[in-house]
């Protein structure tokens, strides 16, 4: 082969690499995640639901109407009820919940039976999806099973007038590596293209960071 030939593939591939780096870098470099339907193809139950802070929690007591109560979880994360004073209840389950309150009143009857209703969510800020930046009201709002991008987005009312919605970021943490994890969102082709491949499954503690435009 010619050298003349050989030099001119090797500095078209040498072009071609660096178009396909510049590329890279134009994306930050962050991963993205795989797209999720507008609409979820199979509905399912999310992981069990850990009490937090300032949730409403009705306590009944079978045959027993007087030692149960109706109450907020304080911001200490402790509740008290009749016969009860300052039981934890942040970072629980209702049933484990449940099962500490029916141990402490065994003491005062026999076989206690206890059930512990969430009225109001707001959960732990591990089961909240917070978003913060260039949107019309940041906010932290419960996780739901199967909870997509859209969803969060159309709980505070989409971007604001001078978000960079493609520059979005969503980070995560890894339970399993213990570190967090940090995805490119493209916002803007979601709200404003209506692109369904933007849309993405969120997971309790996700946050979603927005920046705004710079110019």
């Amino acid at each position: 082969m010619p050298i003349d030939t050989r030099l001119t593939r090797l500095l078209a591939g040498t072009a071609m690499a660096s178009l396909a780096l510049t590329g890279c870098a134009g994306s930050g470099g962050k991963p993205q995640l795989p797209p999720a339907s507008f609409v979820s193809l199979q509905e399912g139950p999310g992981e069990e639901y850990v009490i937090g802070p300032l949730d409403e929690l009705t306590i009944f007591v079978w045959r027993n109407p007087e030692l149960g109560a109706s109450v907020q979880v304080r911001p200490d994360g402790r509740i008290t009820t009749p016969l009860i004073t300052d039981m934890p209840a942040v970072g629980k389950t209702p049933s484990m919940l449940a099962e500490d309150l029916k141990l402490q009143l065994s003491q005062y009857i026999q076989e206690p039976i206890v059930s512990v209703i969430v009225n109001k969510f707001a959960g732990t800020f591990s089961q909240q999806v917070r978003i913060v930046g260039a949107t019309e009201k940041p906010a932290s709002i419960p996780y739901r099973a199967n909870m997509t991008l859209l969803d969060a987005m159309i709980a505070v009312g989409g971007l604001s007038e001078y978000a960079a919605g493609n520059r979005a970021r969503l980070i995560r943490f890894d339970k399993q590596t213990g570190k967090q994890k940090e995805y490119a969102v493209k916002l803007g082709d979601l709200l404003r293209k209506g692109d369904s491949k933007a849309n993405v499954l969120l997971m309790p503690g996700d946050v979603i960071i927005i920046p705004e435009s710079t110019f």
